[in-house]
């Protein structure tokens, strides 16, 4: 990466519930029933609640931020209740202006729910699917909606499975580099601009702008479409970042790696990659270079560091001849 590239991280404090309910209402195949005019409310919380004790009046430490999820639990201690007692327990949730309720198993809301739900404004959504599973889908998907994010100029392709995003200054080779990858069988993934998103604080995955999605341009050739050149195949929608590979323009004199003892780490979205430096200069085979330097990253995550392996061996030869 480019010393002079300075990361703009962008957090994400709120996801409005329409956002949610349209990105989601397929795979969670919601269904809102009441309270849609509330659906430019904020989730600010990344999981669901389970009002349990809500329902039963207790509200203390009452995560009023998160969606609020009623099972099948939830929904039977409703109907036990007087309608007076009902309308209390639900009127006491919703005035702490909760972003929606998500009734599970296609649950029937009662009469009282959907009054409250379009009194307040607050949407009330159904699914068809178990309380366990919405739970985790939904988390997994609000996980992405709240990841912090940001984009770095550089190629991210796929080689063999670990996701390298070749970075350098503007006409250093990248995408010419990319390109002869691509022709070996690799995957494009992001040409130019990776945006990248930190999931679960521990994976950094990155992908392309929509528009740009399958494109390339090369200097000299314009704008190519990689995957009707070399198969859809050639193209990779996200991948996570296991590598950072940085071209800078060779300069007689310059300090270059020799034994790959050294370790060096950028850190992107407060997590740290791998990265080395390679000198760009006339006659080098740079893909190859990126293609060697991938593979023995991919060596490391199995346990094998063939710097350290090769020094060991070296310190033993000489122990032995002492």
């Amino acid at each position: 990466m480019p010393k002079n590239q300075k990361l703009q991280t962008k957090f994400v404090e709120a996801v409005p519930v329409r956002d949610f309910y349209e990105s989601f209402k397929g795979p969670l195949e919601l269904d809102c029933v009441a309270g849609d005019k509330g659906l430019d409310g904020m989730i600010r919380e990344r999981s669901l609640n389970r009002p349990a004790l809500a329902v039963t009046g207790y509200f203390k430490y009452f995560a009023s931020k998160r969606i609020q999820l009623f099972g099948a639990g939830e929904m039977a201690y409703l109907r036990d209740l007087k309608r007076d007692e009902e309308a209390k327990v639900l009127r006491d949730m919703l005035e702490r202006k909760v972003p929606c309720i998500l009734v599970s198993r296609n649950l029937s809301p009662s009469k009282v729910m959907l009054e409250l739900a379009e009194k307040y404004k607050t949407p009330l959504i159904r699914s068809p699917l178990k309380s366990k599973t919405i739970t985790t889908e939904a988390t997994l998907l609000l996980e992405e909606k709240f990841a912090p994010r940001t984009h770095i100029h550089g190629t991210l392709v796929d080689i063999k499975g670990i996701g390298t995003l070749i970075c350098g200054e503007s006409g250093v080779g990248k995408s010419e580099c990319a390109l002869a990858l691509i022709e070996r069988g690799h995957s494009l993934v992001a040409d130019d601009l990776t945006h990248i998103q930190r999931l679960s604080d521990r994976e950094l995955i990155g992908t392309s702008a929509e528009l740009s999605r399958g494109y390339m341009e090369c200097r000299g050739l314009g704008i190519i479409n990689i995957a009707e050149l070399f198969g859809v195949r050639s193209v990779r929608l996200r991948k996570g970042i296991d590598l950072v590979i940085n071209f800078v323009a060779w300069t007689p004199g310059m300090h270059e790696e020799r034994t790959g003892l050294e370790e060096n780490t950028v850190e992107i979205l407060g997590l740290k990659v791998p990265t080395m430096e390679i000198p760009v200069r006339p006659g080098r085979d740079m893909a190859r270079l990126v293609e060697v330097a991938s593979m023995a990253q991919a060596l490391k995550l199995m346990g094998h560091d063939s710097a350290k392996e090769f020094n060991e061996r070296l310190i033993a030869n000489m122990a032995e001849k002492k």
